[in-house]
């Protein structure tokens, strides 16, 4: 019996948004964690991976205040938050779909959710998938903004000596706006493209997102940069050489976003289970610019 599901669900006291895609209702389960923060991934998920739904139990969430759980927050949310309302959904999954553990992927800002589950809670937890894996926010942010000033045009260059890549100081919006902007600009983000325009498209024609939720999407990603980017910068994983759960490193060799030698380093230290794939035409989504990549490995994971 195939699953087709798309509801709200309520999870630590807040309405959020899951879809559920499966060939067979047995299939092992699979949660996608996606980026930003605040980045809601449906349409793309379901466009570029949803093939796996034919071998996993395929589960999109949409993070609480982030594309279809848009809400403005009231609350005052941090990293924590979000990590508490992964393992709730977690647990709520493996109980409704009678499973002992999951395959976790976390892409970019996700990924710093999955590792502090796979640290938390390893036994719920078939494998961890890190996508864009962030090792150490400081350390990737300097990088990005040296990539950002060697790569810009002199004009750029010039206001890009004025920002501190540590995004402390009182612009630092502004700041880290326009980092992103020439390191995507520079084809160090979306490989082969100087702008986020062919996935802006597929949020535009996918049949699983309105206007109101493409909206909703990018009200979300501007809350949930502004309310957790300070936290974010204080996040590092580059003291830790072991986890009690196999880790699955998936990085574009030409990640400049969030640089992938940091993730090749940490996985070059690690002592426990471990596998690297580095993908050459792929920068900071290698899962959608390679997704048949992408997508084979997580299939062979089940073997």
């Amino acid at each position: 019996m195939e699953i087709n599901v798309n509801e709200m669900i309520e999870i630590n006291g807040v309405k959020q948004f899951i879809a559920v895609r499966a060939k067979h209702a047995g299939n092992p389960l699979l949660l996608y964690v996606h980026g930003g923060p605040g980045d809601a991934a449906l349409p793309l998920v379901l466009k570029y991976n949803g093939v796996l739904a034919e071998h996993y139990t395929l589960v999109v969430w949409e993070q609480r205040g982030a594309g279809k759980s848009y809400y403005p927050f009231t609350e005052a949310v941090t990293i924590d938050t979000f990590v508490e309302d992964l393992q709730l959904l977690i647990e709520y999954l493996l109980k409704r779909y009678q499973q002992k553990k999951l395959t976790l992927v976390g892409h970019s800002w996700g990924s710093v959710l999955g590792m502090k589950i796979a640290l938390m809670v390893p036994h719920l937890l078939q494998c961890y998938v890190g996508c864009g894996q962030v090792i150490d926010m400081a350390e990737g942010s300097k990088r990005a903004w040296e990539y950002a000033m060697q790569a810009a045009d002199p004009k750029t260059r010039k206001q890009l000596t004025a920002v501190d890549p540590s995004y402390q100081g009182t612009n630092w919006f502004n700041d880290l706006m326009l980092v992103t902007k020439t390191v995507v600009k520079y084809k160090g983000s979306y490989y082969g493209h100087q702008s986020y325009n062919p996935m802006i498209k597929d949020f535009i024609f996918s049949s699983s997102y309105r206007l109101k939720d493409l909206i909703n999407r990018q009200k979300g990603s501007l809350q949930s940069i502004q309310a957790l980017w300070p936290e974010l910068m204080s996040v590092s994983f580059k003291d830790i050489h072991e986890l009690q759960v196999k880790i699955v490193l998936i990085e574009g060799k030409h990640d400049h976003h969030v640089d992938s030698g940091l993730a090749v380093d940490f996985y070059n230290q690690l002592t426990s289970l471990k596998q690297l794939y580095l993908f050459e035409k792929s920068c900071h989504f290698p899962q959608w610019s390679d997704a048949e990549q992408f997508n084979q490995i997580m299939i062979s994971l089940l073997s």
